[in-house]
């Protein structure tokens, strides 16, 4: 680990060489920090934060185990052109396929995951508990859900396999293309009943609406905006992007050790994603910050530069802002009032909608139950909002409104 050294306040100090070094690392902690957020999302709570035990321990445990599978395909080739010679996609399967009276599936629902993460964490307990189990939004002894490794992440091909720097570059489009190859070719499914799926799979549910419109029934993109990435989302972005390559470990990419600089940055970044009511309320003392800092240490994970950069410049070519009109599925965009990832006070989500000819969004008031950002990682706080999709997905409108 790289020890950072407090320099503000005696720049005369230190020579130009040595603060570009310093603030080289201070990019890096950031980088680490945003991947580790991301990774640990589901676990990033103090112990007041955790869920009320299980009522229904029978129900929950009647929810049937996930299936893993590989798919794989040979001489890919992405949409830049660049090619790989036998490319692995992870996904994880639960409940059964049920055929209609054409013999085509139509229970198949996708479930996509956020950035530097994997379709792991869309299996955690509170996300089988509050989405999956019987009786709950997507059911799955009533749905067939489809939950994959986006590329670049989890178990799926990534840099990190081996080819490091020399993997080919892929874009949020290339995700799509390849959850669409997925579903069709692979698993036999025609038209996807539905899409759920958060932040960056929210933007690949939107995505996956324009490019693929009679390929899936309904959408609901939560966490996530139809417009490019762009602002204080770009940003931090590009401040990671350039951090990782600017650090003194980095070596192009061919570097042999962890080159992360501390969990300073996570500390700092996991509390900027938090939500400021959430924070306010569960930190008042020195005491609590204490402990918050303490779980956060604990909550620090191995990853790999290569891995995270690829995954934050795929969001280059994200852009649905422009063929909205296009969109044919039924859609329902989920966003939070304390995520100052996607603010809503910029009313992005509010002036784009009504150019979805069937579109339909709900922002939803976080407070100091909620994590900003990260409410996405917990699913008991807006299962009903899934609810409210599927019943919509079924003909039932009533329950959703702008």
């Amino acid at each position: 680990m790289i020890q950072l050294q407090n320099n503000t306040h005696h720049r005369s100090k230190y020579p130009m060489s040595l603060k570009r070094e310093l603030a080289g690392r201070w990019l890096t902690v950031w980088s680490t920090a945003i991947l580790l957020i991301t990774a640990n999302a589901a676990y990033a709570q103090t112990p007041a934060d955790k869920p009320a035990s299980n009522p229904n321990a029978a129900a929950e445990s009647s929810t049937p185990t996930p299936n893993p599978h590989d798919a794989e395909f040979s001489d890919y080739r992405f949409r830049d052109s660049e090619s790989l010679a036998r490319l692995r996609l992870h996904y994880v399967t639960l409940g059964t396929p049920h055929r209609d009276s054409h013999g085509q599936i139509d229970n198949a629902v996708l479930v996509l995951h956020w950035t530097a993460s994997s379709g792991a964490s869309m299996l955690s307990p509170e996300f089988m508990r509050s989405l999956y189990a019987p009786g709950q939004p997507l059911d799955a002894s009533r749905y067939y859900l489809i939950i994959p490794d986006n590329i670049g992440h989890g178990q799926s091909s990534k840099p990190s396999d081996g080819l490091k720097t020399k993997f080919p570059h892929y874009g949020y489009g290339d995700m799509v293309d390849l959850q669409h190859k997925l579903v069709t070719e692979v698993l036999g499914v025609k038209q996807l009943l539905a899409i759920v799926g958060v932040s960056m799979g929210g933007m690949n549910a939107w995505q996956w609406a324009e490019t693929y419109p009679d390929d899936v029934k309904a959408v609901m993109p939560i966490v996530s905006l139809p417009v490019k990435v762009s602002g204080r989302n770009l940003l931090w972005r590009r401040i990671v992007i350039d951090g990782i390559r600017k650090d003194p470990g980095w070596d192009n990419g061919k570097y042999t050790a962890p080159i992360f600089a501390s969990i300073q940055g996570w500390r700092v970044s996991r509390m900027m994603i938090d939500g400021v009511p959430h924070l306010q309320s569960s930190v008042p003392d020195t005491q609590a910050a204490e402990a918050f800092l303490h779980a956060t240490d604990q909550q620090t994970a191995r990853s790999d530069a290569n891995d995270l950069l690829y995954s934050l410049e795929s969001s280059q070519d994200y852009d649905p802002q422009p063929k909205l009109e296009s969109i044919k599925a039924s859609l329902f965009a989920l966003n939070f009032t304390d995520d100052e990832f996607n603010p809503d006070e910029l009313q992005i989500l509010q002036s784009n909608i009504h150019r979805v000819p069937h579109g339909t969004y709900f922002v939803q008031k976080g407070g100091t139950d909620t994590f900003g950002h990260l409410t996405m990682a917990h699913p008991a706080l807006w299962a009903e909002q899934v609810r409210r999709f599927m019943n919509r997905v079924h003909g039932d409108t009533s329950t959703a409104s702008k």
